[in-house]
Formats: structure tokens, C-alpha cells, sequence
């Protein structure tokens, strides 16, 4: 056997060997009280790995079920389109498959304030902080929840089908996301490839955001090339409606801040304080009057598509500030992207350079010139400040 293809038992020592210095390092720099949530995170990505098959083997097996092969040639496919079209390096990643036996591979644990829109967030080794806490365990994940419940949060638990480590293993292609439509699979590819290509320490809006817009980006050009006129028009559909479902939930964010006595949702602010059970009472059904006119919006604008329901399984959980928060950590930035991509005639290597730019920049800078970019007309030819 060559040295660049080593045995199973070997890959399995060196990767505990990086789980355990990851953990090492996290419980040095965080203490004790956070050495459980750490171990649940080495085991987690110690499952993924042991579990992981290259595409090929799998391919090459005679008891692969037919949609299993076409889904993962579909992979290889969408890997090399990523590498030649889209400029996204994908170095190993999403070249071997793990079944985890289950619907998700994590669960995020988001968190707000009963009457504020400012996240709680948690800090992480190399990544900084974040607007979430992860789990390899749906029974961690709501436990979780639960305590931030008792001190008094609004929260949202939610199951996750994909994320990238950001080149630290090579992701695998996992069950929980393989079952997806092609254009589905091709933007989760794409958007978690876009991870590694460019990351903000500590900045989840303007990480998530990107990942999108070059998801997004990627899958109109895969269409051009392998889509028919139909598929092309359903996906602009698709994201038409998901636009129109972002509008109305950050107009409801909009509504809420003004109630909250919150101006921005990024800016650094002081937040009143509710004071006397009267004016908690007051803001409390203020707060309900948003959520309420939200889901009659909703309704109201589903009536225009022709039946589709896409997102009413968003709808049917209870409404908080915390669920807000994980449609504007994806969607907010989003514009400012577009706009960058398009200021660089759609040089996608220019776009990944100036977004790489604003990635060293102070997060503080790098809002003020996103936002000057998501305000800015087409075209109008805004440089970004290095």
C-alpha cells in the first residue's frame, strides 16, 4: 500500500491524536466547567471520521442501492465543477461518504434575550465567538436549551444536515444531506466549500452569508451548464420565495428593535431594560402582535404561490427573537455579497480576493463597508478599504 493511502487503523490514530489535542487545547483555554461539551465534540467528529468510506469503494460495492451511486456520482460531479467553474479547492474534501444513522449530524443551540435581538454568543478555540452552540447530541442540544430557558432566553433548538470543519478534516459526504434534490446538494456543497475559502474569526453573519451567496452563485452557473430551461426557472422560483420569506422576517426584526429599544441589530447598543412588571407586560404583547402579524404575512403570501408550503414547518414552532436571529445570521449580508460579485463582473477568484479583504478587517470596519455595499446602486463601483 502506498504512503499516501494509509490504513484505516492508522488514519483512525492520527485523528485521535488531533481530537485530543484539540480537546487539550480547549480545556487549557476555557476551564473545566466546559471540558463535557468539548469531549462531545471530539467524539462526534471521531464518529463522522471511523464512519467514512471512500466514494469509490462505495461506488464500487455490488449492494449500493441505485440512488445511493447516482447521488454520489452526482458528488464527484459537483466536486470537480466546484475545482474548475468556482474556484472552490476542495482538497480531499467530500470525497468519502459516512452513514451516521440518523437524520441530522449536529443540533444548534441559539439564544436571545426575552427583549432583545443581540444573540448570546460562545467562544470557541481559533474561531472565536459565535451565535451558537453545536452538539453531536439532539438530547444535549435541548438540555442545553432548556438551562438557557430557565435564565430567562428566548431559544431555538435546530437540527443541522451539514457544516464545514474549515479545513481541519476532510469533510465527508453524510446521509443527512445526501437524500437532497440536485440543486439542493450542489448549493450545501458549494456553500460549505465557500468556508475554507474565506472565514471572519468570531463573525457568523458575514461568514454565513458569504457561504450563501457563493452557494447560491454556484448553483446558477452548475444549472447553465447541466440544468434544462425548467430546472433553471424552478430554482429562480425557489429563491424568489425564499427572499420574500427573508423580507418579511426581518421586517418583523425591524418592528421588534423598535419595540426593544434596539437601532441596529449588529451595531454595539444599549438595550433598555424592561423596568416594571406593567411595561414587561406591555412589551411582552407588543412582542406577540409582531409574531402574530409575521405568520398572517406568511399566510398572505403563501396564498400567492399557488400552494406551495415550503416553509411552513418554520411557522409551526413557537416565534422567538432567537429563531429571528437564525434567518438574519444567513440572509443579512447576503445583498452586500451580491453586490460585491457583481461590482467584479463576476470574477469569482476578484470576488473570493476583496471578501478575503473584509475578512481581515475589524469586525466594526468590516460592517460599516457591508453595509456600504448592501446600500450601494448596481454597479456603482465602491473599492474595499484594506
Amino acid at each position: 500500500m502506498s504512503p499516501s493511502a494509509p490504513t484505516t487503523s492508522v488514519k483512525r490514530r492520527r485523528f485521535r491524536r488531533h481530537a485530543l489535542i484539540f480537546l487539550a487545547v480547549a480545556v487549557f483555554v476555557t476551564g473545566c466547567n466546559t471540558v463535557g461539551y468539548y469531549q462531545q465534540a471530539a467524539a462526534g467528529q471521531y464518529e463522522i471520521f471511523s464512519k467514512q468510506e471512500p466514494i469509490s469503494a462505495v461506488l464500487a460495492r455490488p449492494d449500493t442501492n441505485t440512488a445511493l451511486r447516482e447521488k454520489l456520482q452526482l458528488v464527484l460531479d459537483i466536486r470537480e465543477f466546484a475545482e474548475r467553474e468556482l474556484s472552490l479547492k476542495t482538497d480531499g474534501h467530500y470525497a468519502s461518504y459516512a452513514d451516521l444513522g440518523r437524520r441530522f449530524v449536529v443540533w444548534n443551540v441559539y439564544a436571545a434575550p426575552e427583549f432583545s435581538l443581540e444573540p448570546k454568543k460562545w467562544w470557541y478555540p481559533v474561531v472565536g465567538k459565535l451565535k451558537y452552540r453545536g452538539f453531536f447530541s439532539e438530547k444535549d442540544a435541548r438540555k442545553c436549551g432548556a438551562r438557557l430557558v430557565k435564565d430567562g432566553y428566548d431559544v431555538y433548538v435546530g437540527g443541522v444536515d451539514a457544516y464545514s470543519t474549515l479545513g481541519w478534516f476532510k469533510d465527508p459526504v453524510l446521509n443527512t444531506f445526501i437524500d437532497n434534490t440536485p440543486t439542493d446538494l450542489a448549493e450545501i456543497l458549494f456553500h460549505e466549500l465557500a468556508h475554507q475559502r474565506v472565514f471572519a474569526k468570531g463573525d457568523t453573519d458575514f461568514n454565513e452569508a458569504f457561504a450563501t451567496a457563493v452557494g447560491e452563485e454556484g448553483v446558477r452557473r452548475w444549472m447553465a451548464v447541466h440544468g434544462d430551461a425548467k430546472t433553471r426557472a424552478d430554482y429562480e422560483t425557489q429563491l424568489r420565495r425564499k427572499d420574500q420569506f427573508v423580507a418579511l422576517v426581518m421586517q418583523a426584526r425591524e418592528d421588534l428593535k423598535q419595540i426593544y429599544g434596539e437601532e441596529s441589530a449588529h451595531a454595539p447598543r444599549t438595550v433598555e431594560k424592561p423596568g416594571s412588571e406593567t411595561l414587561v407586560a406591555a412589551k411582552r404583547s407588543e412582542k406577540e402582535q409582531v409574531i402574530a402579524k409575521l405568520r398572517a404575512d406568511y399566510e398572505q403570501l403563501k396564498a400567492g404561490w399557488g400552494g406551495y408550503a415550503g416553509y411552513d414547518h418554520w411557522f409551526k414552532r413557537p416565534i422567538n427573537n432567537a429563531q429571528l436571529n437564525t434567518v438574519a445570521a444567513y440572509y443579512t449580508l447576503v445583498p452586500a455579497f451580491q453586490q460585491l460579485l457583481a461590482q467584479n463582473n463576476g470574477d469569482l477568484p476578484k470576488f473570493y480576493a476583496e471578501a478575503k479583504a473584509l475578512s481581515a478587517l475589524k469586525k466594526e470596519q468590516r460592517l460599516e463597508q457591508m453595509t456600504r455595499l448592501a446600500k450601494a446602486p448596481p454597479n456603482a463601483g465602491l473599492t474595499v478599504a484594506r
